[in-house]
Order: C-alpha cells, then sequence, then structure tokens
C-alpha cells in the first residue's frame, strides 16, 4: 500500500496522528448542527466556514493524487469533503431563504465554478511535476483563507463578549492537528503542507484565548445577579426592621 512508501517513519507517525485529530477537527461542528436541526434555524451561525472548508478539503484531495504517495492526506480530505457537503447541506434546509439563497450561490460560484476552474487548469499543465508545484502553492493560499474564515466568528465573540459561537473543542483540537500536519510536512519535507499549519496553529491558539477571557466573563456575569438578589433581600429585611 502507499501508506508504507512514506520517505521517513516520522512523517507517517505525525500522519496518523494528524488523521486522527483531523477526524475530531471535522466532527467538532455536530453539537452545532444538533441544535440547528433540534430547532429548525440557522440562527447566527455562518456558512462560509463549512463552503471555505469542503473547497480546500476538495482540493487538498486532488493535490494528494497528483503527487501520489500521499495516502493519509486522501484518506482525511475524502472523508473531510463527505462531512463537510453534509453540514451544508443541514444549513441550507434550516436557514431562512434569504440565507439559503446566500449559501447556495456562494456554494455554486466557489465549489463548483472554481474549483472545476482550478482543476481544469492545472489539467492542462504539461509535466506533472509543475502541476504538482502550482496545486500546492494553490492548496497553501486556499488553506490559509480556510484558518481565518473563523476570524469573522472571532470578531463576533469581541463584539458580543459571548463564546456561544465559538466551540472550544474546535479551537482545542485545530491547534493540535496544525502541529502534527506541520511536523508531517517537515518530516515528508513538503513546505506546502508545512506552512498553511504555522498559521493554524497560531489561529488556534488566539480562538482559545478568546474562549478563555470570554468565558471567564460570562460566569462572572451570572454570579452577579445572585449578588445583587442577596444585597435586595438584606435591604428589605432592613426596611423592615424599620
Amino acid at each position: 500500500m502507499a501508506i508504507f512508501h512514506s520517505p521517513h517513519i516520522l512523517a507517517l507517525t505525525f500522519g496518523i496522528l494528524g488523521n486522527i485529530l483531523s477526524i475530531f477537527v471535522y466532527l467538532a461542528p455536530l453539537p452545532t448542527f444538533y441544535r440547528i436541526w433540534q430547532k429548525k434555524s440557522t440562527e447566527g451561525f455562518h456558512a462560509l466556514p463549512y463552503l471555505v472548508a469542503l473547497f480546500s478539503s476538495a482540493l487538498w484531495l486532488y493535490y494528494a493524487i497528483l503527487k501520489t504517495n500521499t495516502f493519509l492526506l486522501i484518506t482525511i480530505n475524502s472523508f473531510g469533503c463527505v462531512l463537510e457537503f453534509l453540514y451544508l447541506i443541514v444549513f441550507i434546509a434550516f436557514a431562512a431563504n434569504p440565507v439559503r439563497m446566500l449559501t447556495i450561490r456562494i456554494f455554486a460560484v466557489i465549489n463548483l465554478g472554481l474549483l472545476g476552474f482550478i482543476l481544469l487548469a492545472i489539467h492542462f499543465i504539461p509535466k506533472r511535476s509543475n502541476a504538482v508545484k502550482v496545486m500546492g502553492w494553490i492548496c497553501v493560499a486556499v488553506s490559509i483563507s480556510v484558518f481565518a474564515a473563523p476570524l469573522s466568528i472571532l470578531r463576533q465573540v469581541i463584539k458580543t463578549k459571548s463564546v456561544e459561537f465559538l466551540p472550544f473543542s474546535l479551537s482545542f483540537f485545530l491547534t493540535l492537528s496544525a502541529v502534527m500536519w506541520f511536523a508531517y510536512g517537515v518530516f515528508l519535507k513538503d513546505m506546502c503542507i508545512a506552512i498553511p499549519n504555522v498559521v493554524g496553529f497560531i489561529l488556534g491558539l488566539l480562538q482559545m484565548l478568546l474562549y478563555a477571557v470570554y468565558r471567564k466573563r460570562k460566569i462572572m456575569e451570572e454570579k452577579l445577579p445572585e449578588q445583587v438578589k442577596s444585597i435586595a433581600v438584606v435591604a428589605v429585611s432592613e426596611a423592615q426592621q424599620k
């Protein structure tokens, strides 16, 4: 099997760990979509991260097929394509009509039009090694966009001072996954894999930091009404005694 042709045992090890952690990354939004399913509404959630993630997974899948001997990239990105597509189906099913139509239009432009154009253009590059290089750097650019996509959510967290739309599990596994795939890329001597995961690691840490800050603030706010209630009770008691 191609998996055993890895040029370095460390690349194989980190690749397997990267697959395992990436599965958790892909599964992390499940509670969000279960909530959407239950409430029959997408509420304040956005489809953009899932649209871009599907686009990225499809590109990495094609890159892995072109490069050969990258079985670990094929497995995880095949899984990612299927799961992200299912997420989008659920989102579109329960989104309000304007949001639904916008999501479908973006899907058509990015995941059908742009993806089809890129794959067709790469197909006509005469030398396979050149095609792999071009495809690799396209994947780098798109992957950085994927990691940057949650910035809109981070802005919402800062604006609302609420971590409701920032799942901690996603940020945690995203950060660990970025470390594993960075190491995989380094030992495989593939900078196209390593570079975007540096960005992923930094943004993952930023998300966890914001979660820690605003979750603590939420806990403090939840305790405040009880303190106010106690003060009010004391004030009433004193008034009655007078």
